[in-house]
């Protein structure tokens, strides 16, 4: 029997403001953490703690990047997201040392299978089938550390080819930034090169080939993603 020749596989890194790039280790979501998406979504009590999906890392894609209308689905969905980039490792991380383990920032959009995540909570299935698929994190130019009661009382907003879809407060958050990286940090030993998708506003919906996605948070560069035909 031959050996197993597996392809080069690049590693996924994302550009930095003001030079250099950011090494993705892993990618991870936070699932309803504001108010009102939870509340058109009608999926859950609005006092639920914090839960985590992830993402592959290589699902990971740039601003810029032309993303393919996946297979699988028939009701693709946008969500614009804070994302925090860890720079030093830790586990059980208390609340108030949170900040020293966030290296960046950045705007992030979390790409949803709806019809197939709502198939998975129906059933009591994990989400994987609608979150975890190729190209489904695009995510912005990482800004380095500021503190993130920077983006209290900041606008996070996403428009389809121009029409504003989707506009929250970073304030609005249920779980704050802080709150977010120590919860996690009690399930999984966080390091350098984790992204953390931190939830989405009201104002989700569906689109498709053609269509020009754009996400902003006040003080981050913008994201934009263009939605190409699904690939042969």
């Amino acid at each position: 029997m031959g050996h197993l020749v597996l392809p080069a596989v690049e590693p996924t890194e994302l550009p930095v403001s003001g030079g250099g790039s950011f090494p993705v280790r892993r990618v991870y979501c936070v699932g309803r953490n504001y108010l009102d998406h939870i509340r058109e979504m009608g999926e859950a009590d609005e006092r639920d703690p914090p839960f985590f999906f992830q993402k592959p890392r290589d699902a990971v894609v740039p601003d810029g990047a032309h993303v393919p209308y996946p297979p699988f689905t028939s009701d693709f969905q946008f969500e614009v997201e804070l994302v925090l980039a860890i720079g030093l490792q830790g586990s059980d991380i208390a609340v108030e040392d949170a900040f020293d383990h966030i290296w960046g920032y950045a705007v992030g959009i979390d790409l949803t299978r709806r019809d197939r995540q709502r198939d998975a909570r129906d059933m009591k299935l994990p989400w994987e089938a609608g979150k975890s698929f190729d190209a489904s994190a695009p995510c912005g130019t990482i800004s380095p550390a500021r503190d993130a009661r920077h983006f209290n009382g900041c606008a996070i907003t996403l428009s389809v080819n121009g029409v504003e879809k989707q506009r929250g407060d970073i304030g609005q958050m249920i779980w704050s930034v802080p709150e977010i990286v120590a919860e996690l940090s009690k399930q999984m030993e966080l390091f350098p090169g984790d992204l953390i998708y931190t939830g989405t506003p009201a104002g989700v919906g569906a689109v498709g080939p053609g269509d020009l996605i754009s996400a902003h948070i006040d003080g981050l560069p913008s994201l934009t993603i263009t939605i190409t035909p699904r690939e042969a």
